[in-house]
């Protein structure tokens, strides 16, 4: 009776280590089933086209119309720089335009005449050639000034710095009354049309192709999965577009597996949550 009692507690235990085991092996084959058609990494981030708001002339600002993380739409005025300058140069390129046309038509009835009485053997050739010579000249001369007269406009404009696209305003680094020159960065847009740039190992791009589909975990929002898609793979791995890509011919040559950047793009609208520089897992179904 008592060799029964021990026995029983015994055939338990090992019925639910078995039943444990069963189990656990069971999950590992659901996983293993499902995660078999998933690749992902955690070397990724969000990334967008920023563009950099630059000055194209020097001048003083006079009036800086955003602010810092501001939305702003394409074309939209950011700051003003003192046109007085600019207008000055407008009105005396139009003035020289004026003066040179007049050269201009002047030299050109000159040349008529200089012709006319060259064909009535009135004066030399030299003297008509020479006529005619000044006239391309004054011509050439005019076309310049109308050059420069356009230059002067464009340069009046570029004193109104617009948005180059839609987006909000971040770095921004102009402050009113400060002189700036062309080129210096003032601001930054960045757009709201964002997307990922995950690097998967090269091992893990054997099936991998743009349109399927995966989902996005953001470290920021770790309760939300986005839907995405593939968009592109990049034709070279990260290092062969780095600053110094690495040489091999030198017969030192150790074999590491490279990563090459894939482009995901978001499905679902990201409500302005999602900025560049966030980290990423992205998982791609690649069935």
């Amino acid at each position: 009776m008592k060799s029964h009692q021990t026995t029983a507690p015994k055939a338990r235990k090992w019925i639910i280590l078995g039943l444990a085991l069963s189990a656990a092996a069971l999950l590992g084959l659901v996983h293993w089933l499902r995660g078999r058609h998933l690749e992902e990494t955690d070397d990724a981030y969000i990334d967008a086209h920023v563009a950099q708001v630059n000055s194209k002339v020097s001048g003083q600002v006079v009036a800086v119309l955003v602010d810092d993380n501001q939305k702003v739409l394409a074309g939209q005025l950011l700051v003003k720089l003192d046109p007085e300058d600019y207008r000055v140069q407008v009105a005396r390129a139009r003035a020289g335009l004026v003066a040179a046309e007049a050269a201009a038509r002047q030299a050109k009835l000159d040349a008529r005449r200089y012709a006319k009485l060259l064909a009535a053997n009135q004066v030399s050739r030299q003297m008509a050639d020479k006529a005619a010579s000044e006239a391309e000249v004054a011509a050439a001369n005019a076309d310049t000034a109308r050059e420069v007269l356009i230059q002067a406009k464009l340069n009046l404009s570029y004193t109104d710095i617009t948005a180059p696209q839609a987006g909000r305003v971040a770095r921004r680094s102009v402050e009113i009354q400060s002189f700036v020159e062309p080129g210096q960065p003032l601001m930054a847009i960045v757009p709201e049309d964002i997307y990922v740039i995950a690097n998967f190992k090269e091992t893990q791009l054997t099936r991998m192709r743009p349109g399927q589909s995966a989902l996005v975990y953001v470290d920021a929002f770790p309760n939300h999965a986005f839907k995405a898609h593939v968009d592109s793979i990049q034709p070279g791995t990260g290092s062969r577009f780095s600053l110094l890509p690495p040489e091999n011919a030198t017969g030192n040559f150790v074999k590491v597996v490279q990563r090459v950047p894939v482009k995901i793009v978001f499905d679902e609208p990201t409500n302005g949550r999602l900025t560049p520089g966030m980290s990423v897992v992205p998982v791609v179904d690649v069935r």
